[in-house]
């Protein structure tokens, strides 16, 4: 909400204009940016506000925000929302991060606001004060993130499901497919069962026309003298009743209903394929760790990266869309089903103007040389040597420039480091822990493997079938004869080099005599044409095939793939 001075000599617009722009805000931050507690009575600085006198202002002295012979109208703190700060006078919250706190905590952050407010003399401003001015008063304004608009479409989800979908019919869809826990069981209403007890209900008289339970039904129930459930339901009466009770009483299934929020984590542990000798033989080949050594002409890297980010550095102004909406006054059902409880009424895109005078200041040299693994003094010659008008473009956006200029030294980098790399074993090897490290909770589509060493194999971007280079690859693997066992690698397990950490997908292990190379370390991509691969990513597969044909001698072979078929044919070909 933004107030404007007028040209009217109100009394509100008295005390406004009798307010010093510095005394109308104060702030204390309880929680530094790492999380550790901060001494209130020490002074941070001339140009902050004195904490001390914040601090107890706003958490001690509250009161005294509310009179008009105190100038304070905005409060500036880190955490003040969920430490229990409780000032029913919030009107508006401006929230400073993007995203991060959970559902939970913006619905406490929110929850400040929507209190309704008290005047100087503390009498709350109700209906019965204000009458049809009370929503109008009474109204909260949240500045915020795009965050937020995932948060407000679960919100109402949450109140539709809190408020409007609580049964008042006792109808058989209601019964049907309902899932209870009884003596330790999960037990789900059939279809039947869910018929039957609907034609009880009414048989006994215990609903009326509407399918509101009766109070005849509530009498019998308290008397004990309710007449017998139908022959399908008497093994799961307990939770008969309970469901029949739960269309009057919300409470009546809250030890009957599983508790859907209990962590259910399914395991995905080594099988029996993993201690097979022919994985065993070929784990014992590549689990160790390498280390490598590249040289290179440094002075041709420099020339060739000035000129790469001449010819492709773009970095564009940024630009941020305000987009502006209420809350609708004339709430339904319908409404909250389709999700229009909030509606956003108009949005306006601006571009964010830098200025010369940030306070944010960047190591460029530093960031580029640590992010493209160079000496500072090669970063400085890098970035001194391209054209002014590239470089002006660290203005537009200095986070965007750095990662683009880390990305176009390391593709020219990337084309030349291969044919001079090598590999030397380094001290440690990987253990078998890995492959369960990752814990991966959605298994419903999850491929079940027969000669993987874990029963789940989770494709990439867990793809249904057919859809999948990665699950159809393991599909095959499973019904080829020549495959004795395989291993669907962990991102755990990486091969250095000069242009970051890569992780080839699979490890095979082939039935010895079905094919000419007994061990196989595949990547698989879905395109196998070289122009199709971005630079970097080429650069990891052919540090990866000089790796592995080290290993020669072990009848290792490394290669990327799109298809199982292929890699027989590669087989074939070696």
């Amino acid at each position: 909400m933004i107030e404007y001075l007028t040209l009217f000599n109100t009394p509100y617009e008295q005390y406004l204009r009798n307010i010093e722009a510095h005394q109308t805000h104060a702030g204390y931050f309880s929680i530094d940016k790492k999380g550790r507690k901060v001494d209130s009575s020490i002074k941070r600085g001339s140009d902050e506000s004195d904490d001390i006198s914040a601090y107890d202002l706003i958490l001690k002295d509250k009161e005294k925000l509310l009179s008009f012979g105190n100038p304070v109208r905005f409060i500036f703190s880190h955490s003040a929302l969920r430490e229990g700060w409780d000032n029913p006078n919030v009107f508006q919250i401006c929230t400073l991060k993007h995203g991060g706190s959970s559902p939970t905590q913006k619905r406490q952050e929110v929850g400040r606001g929507l209190r309704l407010c008290v005047n100087q003399n503390g009498d709350r401003m109700d209906a019965d004060t204000l009458g049809g001015q009370v929503q109008q008063i009474n109204q909260l304004t949240v500045i915020a993130s795009d965050g937020y608009k995932d948060f407000v479409a679960d919100l109402q989800q949450g109140i539709r499901d809190d408020l409007y979908e609580r049964p008042t019919k006792a109808t058989a869809e209601y019964f049907i497919g309902k899932t209870l826990r009884i003596d330790g069981n999960d037990i789900t209403v059939s279809d039947e069962q869910g018929r039957d007890i609907y034609r009880y209900l009414v048989r006994n008289d215990y609903i009326d026309d509407d399918d509101h339970v009766t109070d005849g039904y509530r009498a019998e129930l308290a008397n004990g003298v309710l007449a017998s459930l139908p022959e399908s339901c008497k093994d799961i009466s307990e939770g008969v009743y309970a469901l029949i009770q739960s269309v009057f009483d919300e409470h009546a299934l809250d030890n009957m209903i599983s508790n859907g929020r209990e962590t259910k984590i399914q395991e995905n542990a080594l099988n029996d394929n993993f201690y097979k000798k022919e994985f065993q033989a070929l784990w014992n080949y590549i689990n160790h760790k390498y280390a490598y050594t590249v040289e290179f002409d440094s002075e041709e890297l420099i020339q060739k990266a000035i000129t790469h980010i001449d010819e492709k550095m773009f970095v564009a102004k940024l630009q941020y869309t305000v987009t502006t909406g209420e809350q609708g006054s004339d709430w339904n059902t319908e409404k909250l089903k389709s999700g229009d409880g909030f509606v956003a009424e108009k949005s306006r895109t601006f571009t964010l103007m830098r200025t010369e005078g940030t306070l944010v200041k960047y190591d460029l040299v530093g960031k580029v040389a640590e992010g493209a693994k160079l000496t500072r003094r090669s970063a400085a010659r890098i970035l001194s040597g391209i054209k002014p008008y590239t470089f002006a473009m660290f203005k537009n956006n200095p986070e965007e420039f750095i990662v683009k200029a880390i990305r176009l030294i390391n593709e020219q980098k990337a084309a030349m480091i291969v044919e001079q790399i090598t590999y030397n074993k380094a001290e440690g090897s990987y253990d078998a822990n890995i492959f369960t490290a990752e814990k991966n909770t959605d298994f419903s589509r999850a491929y079940r493997a027969k000669k993987n060493v874990q029963d789940y194999v989770f494709a990439d971007g867990y793809a249904r079938n057919g859809q999948s280079v990665e699950r159809r690859f393991a599909e095959d693997m499973d019904l080829a004869d020549e495959v004795c066992v395989y291993a669907k690698l962990p991102k755990g397990f990486s091969i250095p080099t000069p242009v970051g950490n890569y992780s080839p997908d699979w490890a095979i292990a082939f039935h010895k005599g079905t094919v000419k190379h007994i061990f196989f370390i595949a990547e698989t991509k879905g395109t196998m044409e070289t122009f199709n691969l971005k630079a970097i990513e080429k650069a990891k597969i052919d540090c990866a095939k000089k790796l592995f044909k080290s290993l020669s001698g072990a009848d290792v072979v490394y290669d990327s793939v799109d298809s199982y078929h292929h890699l027989l044919d590669i087989m074939e070909s070696l």
